[in-house]
């Protein structure tokens, strides 16, 4: 019996090796960024963009830019002046808290870093009493470090707060509170109570409906005036609950979609179980919902993390705030682009940072495979 002959085409026998334009280098942009027609056009107009801005860009804030030096006399308008950073670099980190309890900020900082370090770090034990610890331990540390008034600690109050230390101050205090605060909402507006359910969908399309700048006006001007006679709160009190609702409302809103993107026979298998429903939320619905909106729960909490910029104009000076004020000095006018300058690259870090961050859980969460 004659074996049957199977033919194929030139150049594709399994055999054979990948040809050269489909793998290594050549096959990346090949795949990539050349296609098709509409690509190849879309990257060479990219690459056009790249090469007129990035370098002028490189050549200000690096290649010409003046290094060192003590005051304005050293530097040009034409470049990038890091002096002026220099000299302001403590007041853009810590605003006006006194140089003597600088330590304080630090000490925080490093409790902070360590254990947030613990908690991404895989297979180092006692991760639940870490995270029990920064979201319960941490905050009533950091209020007496950083506010004072006990254990022999000098009160610093709210207005000398500043900087790059205010920024995280409220961005932090928002992205923890805005969390869980957005869950509760999430779920009750999928209530089958309609109380719960109206009082959260009022409370969610209010404070989406409202920006947020006029949000930290009522909480800075407003508010005040319904208090009794005699009753005041901080005025970054009253930013930081602000800031904390008006994200809240937006993380439910991404938490619904995750909700909703759960398969109707998760929620009737649970209840097969007898699973009460804050046991059934708990245990099958939540992690399920929570990773499937990951990017969106990092989006909003990147959003956050910029937006805390607009506290300015309620008389906070964060890190953008600072570097207005330094740039409004008579000895260093002129420079605020370099302090716009450095201000970008600050942002960008945490955002980058958090946004690789997001994509590492996403894989080490991924399980379709």
């Amino acid at each position: 019996m004659s074996e049957q002959v199977q033919h194929f085409a030139p150049g594709t026998h399994p055999d054979l090796p990948p040809p050269p334009s489909t793998v290594g280098v050549q096959g990346w942009l090949r795949t990539n960024l050349f296609s098709s027609p509409i690509n190849t056009v879309l990257t060479i107009f990219a690459i056009y963009l790249l090469y007129i801005s990035i370098p002028p860009a490189l050549d200000y804030a690096i290649f010409s830019a003046q290094w060192s030096g003590t005051d304005r006399s050293v530097c040009t308008y034409e470049s990038a002046c890091w002096p002026f950073i220099d000299v302001w670099m403590k007041q853009l980190m810590y605003g006006r808290y006194p140089d003597d309890e600088l330590w304080r900020i630090n000490i925080g900082y490093v409790i902070f870093g360590v254990s947030l370090v613990w908690l991404m770090v895989p297979n180092l034990p006692f991760k639940k009493w870490v995270g029990l610890f920064v979201l319960v331990i941490y905050p009533v540390i950091a209020f007496y470090l950083f506010y004072g008034g006990d254990f022999g600690l000098k009160v610093i109050e709210t207005p000398l707060w500043g900087g790059l230390f205010l920024t995280l101050v409220i961005a932090v205090v928002g992205i923890v509170a805005s969390l869980p605060i957005g869950v509760v909402l999430a779920l009750g507006r999928r209530s089958n109570m309609p109380v719960i359910r109206a009082v959260c969908v009022v409370f969610i399309e209010f404070w989406r409906g409202v920006p947020l700048i006029t949000v930290l006006f009522m909480a800075s001007v407003m508010f005040p005036l319904f208090m009794p006679e005699g009753i005041t709160f901080d005025k970054l009190l009253r930013a930081l609950i602000g800031v904390m609702l008006f994200s809240a409302a937006y993380m439910a809103e991404v938490v619904r979609g995750g909700l909703q993107a759960i398969p109707k026979g998760q929620y009737e298998g649970a209840m097969a179980l007898g699973l009460s429903f804050w046991r059934m939320m708990y245990l099958i619905v939540l992690p399920q919902a929570l990773k499937l909106v990951i990017p969106g729960i990092v989006n909003t909490f990147i959003g956050l993390f910029k937006d805390t910029t607009l506290v300015y104009i309620i008389g906070l000076f964060d890190f953008l705030g600072m570097v207005q004020l330094a740039g409004t000095n008579p000895d260093w006018l002129g420079f605020l682009v370099t302090g716009y300058t450095f201000a970008a690259i600050v942002f960008w870090v945490f955002c980058f940072g958090m946004s690789r961050y997001s994509i590492h859980v996403e894989k080490k969460l991924h399980t379709g495979h």
